[in-house]
């Protein structure tokens, strides 16, 4: 090898290894994988809102439509089976569709720690006047994207999760979900959020 060439070979290599020390730690594929997912957050986020937009219709309309076939009781039998049908369908291409909030009806929903800061985020933003359906947060934590859509509390939300409910509804709850925290809520305020994941 001639000199140039020589001289050439050191430099980039001094150059690659100033720019692994800069960052903490090596150059690795799965480091430059998370640099440019990360550099692609808008479209990741595009992806996740087009995903949440016909589970949420789905799951409503399946919600309302049990409220006119039997009432609030029915409702909840609508939620227990479909809800984790239809977050299972939206599953798909490598993402992880759910729902989450500090006060979970189902525990296998309960926000993990990067939800419940979000979810603290949320409540901040809503208690300072901005409106539920505008909030939404996306980052990219442990190698994975993470997406969360504020949920507000809607009218038919109330019959289940509000402040005054039927007790033959609040046994089909208790009965379904021993352990429900989602009561009390008030219409308008901040239920939950829509929580998306996909590895990158």
């Amino acid at each position: 090898m001639n000199q140039p060439v020589l001289r050439l070979c050191v430099v980039v290599g001094v150059l690659l290894s100033l720019s692994a020390c800069q960052t903490g730690e090596p150059l690795t594929a799965k480091s430059v994988a998370v640099v440019n997912s990360a550099e692609n957050l808008a479209v990741l986020e595009q992806a996740a809102q087009a995903r949440v937009k016909p589970f949420a219709s789905q799951l409503l309309s399946a919600v309302q439509g049990a409220m006119q076939a039997g009432g609030p009781t029915q409702a909840v039998t609508v939620c227990t089976e479909i809800a984790p049908a239809l977050a299972k369908q939206a599953s798909t291409e490598g993402w992880v569709v759910g729902r989450t909030s500090d006060k979970v009806r189902n525990s296998q929903n309960t926000a993990d720690k990067w939800e419940s800061m979000v979810l603290a985020q949320f409540a901040g933003q809503v208690a300072a006047g901005q409106p539920v359906a505008s909030l939404k947060q996306s980052a990219v934590v442990a190698g994975e994207y993470r997406y969360m859509q504020a949920i507000g509390v809607g009218q038919p939300c109330l019959a289940c999760h509000g402040q005054s409910i039927a007790p033959d509804v609040t046994a089909s709850i208790k009965n379904a979900y021993p352990n429900d925290q989602a009561v009390g809520y008030q219409l308008g305020q901040l239920r939950g959020a829509f929580t998306l994941r996909k590895p990158l």
